[in-house]
């Protein structure tokens, strides 16, 4: 499946403005002047703007807080928030800054002159030099992400785009996975991704590498790059799935023979023996002209990137998988109960209270991956209420609860009663008797 707010225009969506329209004369928040609509999709639009003050290019991504929110989006966005600021390479696509209105939460990005690759394939193939270097920049970027614990899960020729200068960035994060998501099994679970580039190992619903299903994507985006075609294509799923999971495939008569074998390596169908990134460095093909491209590590401790210094509002939504970023998507007129608690104690301990009087009350907990927070709802469906745990530092958490009510119901009832004066009892307590919440 695609980002759930991708901007490309889906199948079936109705956008309320055209791409390729000229929006020149808004200026949003006093910042960017919006030039022109690149994209639309059913929860976000894309803009290219320019900063008013220093008249740099950027492309905003508009994204509805009704829509996000009502559609369940917001974790999506707010973990691309998160991964992206911990991201420092030329070949990821940069995150300047997150603004916000009344109505949207704007992403202001690097601008990518030459749009998606998708569109360069779409003309035909490309030539095997051409693809290589492309390759290049796309492999050391995807290095560099699992080199600070980020596995992209959705690498495809619609999420590479190019700049001015014909480089290559790799974008949309919003289905990346973290370390920190990772299962005691030392895999990751959630199933995601979009058919055609998706790894036969997670076809399988039985855990998989993160790394190793992006090495898999890569193959295919190389794969279209020298072929002019997806290598796993056909108008029946099942049928495409299949082929997949058999890693049957055909490569056209022009292929070399080392990029070939290659490509063999890449899209390996058992995860075992499928090439990693390290060999593909050493490869006779990708080797061809390589050259490393040096980036400054910056320190990330998984959420606790902020330790040992006080926390300001951006630090809150960009150094946690989503501090604090309940306001951010309030819709106007609408009172959702909204309330935090400063704990001491690990996530699982508090997750394992949240089940246990939710287990009491009949009420049905579905976690998020990593014990990082959970949805809980009643018998018939109806939500109850959202709870999530956010690394505040090294020691603390916040335990944000949330009910998504109109008026007082029985969400606000359960919190009240059940689950606050519970959660209130594991409570950071910085002098005796005397218990901090926010």
């Amino acid at each position: 499946m695609r980002d759930p707010y991708d901007v490309a225009v889906e199948e079936g969506a109705a956008p309320s403005a055209t791409v390729g329209e000229a929006s020149s004369g808004v200026v949003l928040l006093g910042k960017y002047e919006l030039r022109k609509l690149l994209g639309v999709g059913a929860f976000a639009k894309v803009y290219h703007a320019t900063n008013v003050n220093t008249g740099q290019s950027v492309a905003i991504k508009a994204i509805s807080k009704r829509q996000a929110f009502r559609a369940g989006l917001v974790a999506h966005v707010e973990r691309e928030i998160s991964i992206m600021r911990r991201l420092h390479h030329p070949h990821t696509l940069k995150l300047f800054e997150v603004l916000a209105s009344k109505t949207k939460i704007y992403f202001v990005l690097e601008f990518a002159k030459g749009g998606e690759l998708f569109h360069k394939v779409a003309q035909g193939r490309i030539s095997e030099d051409l693809s290589r270097l492309y390759f290049h920049q796309l492999i050391s970027a995807v290095r560099y992400c699992h080199s600070v614990g980020v596995f992209h899960r959705d690498l495809k020729l619609d999420n590479l785009l190019i700049d001015e200068n014909m480089d290559l960035k790799v974008s949309d994060f919003g289905l990346s996975a973290l370390k920190d998501h990772i299962r005691p099994d030392g895999l990751l679970h959630t199933v995601c991704g979009t058919p055609a580039y998706v790894a036969p190992e997670m076809l399988a619903k039985k855990g998989y590498d993160g790394a190793k299903v992006d090495v898999w994507s890569c193959g295919v985006i190389l794969f279209a790059l020298t072929a002019g075609y997806l290598p796993f294509n056909d108008q029946s799923l099942a049928v495409m799935y299949r082929k997949i999971y058999r890693g049957q495939f055909r490569f056209p008569r022009w292929t070399s023979p080392e990029l070939r074998s290659f490509l063999s390596r890449l899209l390996d169908k058992n995860p075992e023996t499928r090439i990693t990134v390290d060999e593909i460095i050493r490869d006779p093909w990708f080797s061809k002209g390589y050259q490393e491209v040096r980036v400054q590590h910056k320190e990330v401790v998984g959420e606790q990137e902020s330790r040992g210094r006080g926390l300001n509002a951006f630090d809150l939504i960009s150094f946690s998988s989503g501090l604090d970023m309940s306001g951010m998507f309030m819709e106007a007129g609408v009172s959702y109960g909204v309330e935090r608690i400063v704990s001491g104690e690990k996530a699982g301990n508090i997750m394992g209270k949240v089940e246990e009087v939710a287990k009491a009350e009949g009420v049905m907990v579905t976690k998020r991956e990593n014990e990082e927070g959970a949805k809980l709802e009643g018998q018939k469906g109806n939500l109850v209420v959202v709870v999530g745990i956010y690394r505040l530092t090294d020691k603390l958490v916040v335990v944000e609860a949330e009910t998504r009510e109109r008026r007082v119901g029985n969400g606000a009832r359960f919190w009240e009663e059940k689950l606050k004066p519970e959660l209130r009892r594991l409570a950071y307590k910085p002098e005796a008797g005397k218990a901090n919440s926010v």
